[in-house]
């Protein structure tokens, strides 16, 4: 598989099978905003809410598939701010697709999707400090960490800092 193979559909409902796998691994339930306990119907009222965003503008959510159809991740605009041209982005992959470059083919491509389409002029990364590997996929497209925004993500009772990375529409490309 090459980064050429990758790309970004839609997300439907076709490929929840695969997402729900995601909510089987530890690193997506440490790394993410999916709650804890998963509610009882939690990826249908995601897909849910990710489809009403896309039609008001103010979300998107692709499926990061493989040139077979294979879905290897998620890429997700979970804020949209046509007022500010602002934009907070998201991306997982799969275990299996992990170190293979997947994860910054697909956040390079959901950066140009979301100054392209979006016509934001800011984009930003909420990383966690103990998530070195996002750290890197971040700055390999481009992305400046600009500080960290204390006690500010809160799950399961607990409290812990976030890293936030931007990039500017005016930016230099990565190289």
């Amino acid at each position: 598989m090459t980064a050429s193979d990758i790309r970004l559909e839609p997300i439907e409902r076709r490929h929840l099978p695969a997402l729900a796998a995601l909510l089987e691994d530890p690193a997506v339930l440490r790394f993410t905003r999916v709650p804890l306990p998963i509610p009882e119907g939690f990826i249908d009222s995601w897909l849910e809410l990710y489809q009403r965003g896309g039609a008001e503008g103010t979300m998107a959510g692709f499926a990061v598939t493989d040139g077979a159809g294979e879905v290897l991740g998620i890429a997700v605009a979970p804020r949209i701010d046509r007022e500010t041209r602002t934009a907070e982005l998201g991306y997982v992959t799969v275990p299996a697709a992990r170190g293979r470059g997947v994860a910054r083919t697909a956040l390079a491509l959901l950066t140009d999707w979301a100054f392209r389409e979006t016509r934001c002029v800011r984009l930003e990364l909420m990383i966690s400090p103990e998530n070195p590997a996002s750290q890197r996929v971040a700055e390999r497209c481009g992305y400046v960490y600009e500080g960290t925004l204390r006690s500010l993500h809160f799950k399961q009772g607990l409290r812990e800092d976030t890293q936030i990375w931007s990039r500017l529409a005016g930016d230099p490309e990565p190289e």
